[in-house]
């Protein structure tokens, strides 16, 4: 493995990382013209891969402001036999097989919502209405603007319907704290690491879950996500010296001694940047560790998109 660099990144994806503030003011624009969920509706949100994290993320989000029960699923496993008042599907290319295929079975039963890039696309003629977020689109495969600002789009939806809980900053805040975590070095520890176990409580649970994705998407790295509160039911195990447990949001009491005393790296911004900003720190992570070995975080091995399937 080469050393890790301290200079930037000359990646597409990287430069498509570099653009989120800026994206996730204007989604906060966006989400005033666009119908979103209302308090009190039972909502599920829906997506595939990088989506559905961030639908459990807003839907845990969003039981958490007390606005109503919401539920979020691959979409792929979706209980097409449960009422809900509406259904919400995130999809960056707009033709994605599984969530096409589960907006036509909920077409003139349920009211569906998607935020997509590609409102041209396959998606517009399924979805009961359309929410375009073209202008955060992406030409790199692995996802990182789209999903992001899709997330900060239905945050700012919860805004306008009432206060978040005390511990949740606004878009206006988030994206502040996106410029900062644009800018602060990775410590070296980090980037050479063997392997990154990345934690969350509550809506940052999803973030967790996508940071990891990110990291085996573009560097094929040894990742990991859990539940802050499960990780010492079994998977600190894992960590060790040269290894490292991430947590994003709210650090548990006494998670830090644990993982000291296992010998690994501990990264905890806590309440220093809102956790979708310190998504983006994961994300620059997972774009220099796949530079350090010698690969293209633009041409991720197996990857396309979109998964539109055969038959």
């Amino acid at each position: 493995m080469q050393q890790p660099s301290s200079s930037r990144s000359a990646s597409r994806t990287a430069a498509e990382i570099d653009t989120q503030p800026g994206c996730w003011r204007r989604a906060a624009g966006a989400a005033a013209a666009t119908e979103l969920p209302r308090p009190g509706e039972r909502v599920a949100v829906t997506g595939c891969g990088t989506s559905w994290f961030m639908a459990q993320a807003y839907a845990a989000l969003r039981e958490a402001a007390g606005q109503g029960e919401t539920d979020a699923f691959a979409s792929s496993e979706f209980p097409r036999g449960r009422a809900y008042d509406r259904v919400v599907a995130i999809t960056r290319s707009g033709t994605t097989t599984e969530v096409l295929d589960l907006l036509s079975a909920l077409r003139g039963r349920t009211r569906t919502l998607a935020l997509t890039a590609g409102p041209g696309t396959p998606v517009t003629d399924v979805a009961g209405s359309v929410a375009p977020l073209d202008w955060a689109d992406e030409e790199s495969v692995v996802q990182t603007r789209f999903a992001t600002t899709a997330l900060a789009c239905l945050r700012a939806g919860l805004e306008a319907y009432g206060p978040l809980p005390s511990d949740v900053r606004t878009v206006a805040e988030a994206a502040a704290d996106a410029e900062s975590a644009l800018t602060e070095p990775l410590p070296p520890s980090v980037v050479s690491a063997g392997q990154w176990t990345f934690l969350g409580t509550g809506w940052t649970y999803g973030l967790a879950q996508e940071a990891a994705l990110k990291m085996r998407e573009a560097a094929g790295a040894w990742t990991e996500s859990y539940p802050a509160m499960e990780y010492r039911h079994g998977p600190i195990s894992i960590t060790a010296p040269g290894r490292v447990a991430w947590i994003l949001g709210t650090v548990p009491a006494g998670l830090p001694a644990d993982v000291e005393r296992s010998g690994g790296t501990l990264v905890a911004a806590g309440s220093r940047l809102d956790p979708m900003a310190d998504l983006i720190r994961a994300q620059r992570l997972a774009v220099a560790v796949a530079e350090s070995k010698g690969l293209n975080p633009d041409e991720p091995r197996g990857l396309t998109r979109s998964v539109i399937l055969n038959g």
